[in-house]
């Protein structure tokens, strides 16, 4: 049964996705400039006369906004309906990855399309069994490929959420905390987290540093690297306070920063040890690895409270 039902999957690889569209705005130096102020990108490539876009920005050139785009294929929606009929009535998204063949520059008119790339095998995971589905949407400018975005879905069959909630509520335990995603580019920050180390990259090309952690540097593009051990001084650059939705291993309101340490990258963490309403932009940090131990085991996460004597009273 499980091979007849791979065979019908697998037959739907290499179909359309997605109506094949046009992005809806060309490449523009506004938008450039709005990404590169939001990520604290100062690269010199992104400005002046011979400006290009960061590569990272490949799927904002085609995204379709609120309105969205024209909608999914018809083989899209087959495939996920035959997923449907065999109880993987679930999904999550698990992973992107992204490949850049050439500058795109203000000016460049973007066409995309989307095709079906694989379907794995059943796997179990946590959440439940099911099916990897990955599409791949091909970035063209004119004839020319300039880059190309995979996408990766888990449709799959749910554990049974009832017996989940008595078996936490027996037990009286904390629902689990999410895991992050860990992978060939990052697995080195996460390592150094376990050792309650919080490392940057710094390219040994050019000693710029970098953060989150990349195949290679965003200012002169060497893939050689290493890493620099940050102090884990900081102040809040910019900060939202989460009210909704809310999620079960967590208690709303909190408060989630955007914190410049003292080397000059930024990090996405928690404020903690503060009233979600004290946070301010500005507010001195210090770095703190906390342990969170469910059944999966332990996790330790960076987060940052804020130094003696600076909370408002």
């Amino acid at each position: 049964m499980d091979d007849e039902l791979h065979a019908r999957l697998k037959a739907y690889e290499g179909r359309p996705a997605a109506v094949a569209g046009t992005g809806r705005d060309p490449v523009n130096a506004p938008m450039i400039r709005h990404w590169c102020e939001a990520t604290g990108d100062r690269n010199p490539a992104y400005t002046g006369p011979g400006a290009i876009a960061p590569p990272t920005m490949l799927q904002a050139w085609i995204m379709g906004g609120l309105s969205g785009h024209e909608g999914r294929a018809q083989a899209y929606d087959e495939l996920l309906a035959l997923l449907d009929e065999v109880g993987c009535t679930s999904v999550v998204a698990t992973d992107c990855e992204q490949e850049y063949l050439r500058p795109l520059r203000p000016g460049d008119e973007v066409a995309f399309d989307t095709v079906i790339e694989s379907v794995s095998r059943r796997k179990t995971t946590r959440l439940g069994t099911g099916y990897f589905v990955t599409t791949r949407t091909d970035v063209r400018v004119g004839e020319a490929l300039v880059g190309t975005h995979r996408f990766r879905i888990l449709k799959y069959a749910p554990n049974r959420r009832e017996q989940k909630a008595q078996d936490r509520q027996d037990r009286q335990e904390r629902p689990r905390r999410p895991r992050p995603v860990v992978n060939r580019d990052n697995a080195g920050f996460w390592e150094g987290v376990r050792r309650h180390r919080l490392l940057v990259q710094r390219c040994t090309a050019c000693d710029t540093l970098r953060f989150p952690w990349l195949p290679g540097c965003n200012a002169c593009g060497s893939a050689e690297w290493d890493t620099v051990e940050a102090s884990g001084e900081g102040t809040v650059f910019s900060y939202v306070v989460m009210h909704h939705p809310s999620f079960p291993a967590f208690s709303p309101p909190y408060a989630i920063g955007l914190i410049e340490l003292a080397e000059g990258v930024r990090i996405i963490s928690n404020v903690v040890d503060v009233p979600y309403d004290k946070v301010r932009i500005g507010m001195p940090v210090e770095l703190e690895f906390r342990s969170y131990d469910d059944e999966d085991g332990e996790l330790v996460l960076p987060v940052f409270r804020p130094r003696a004597g600076e909370v408002a009273a």
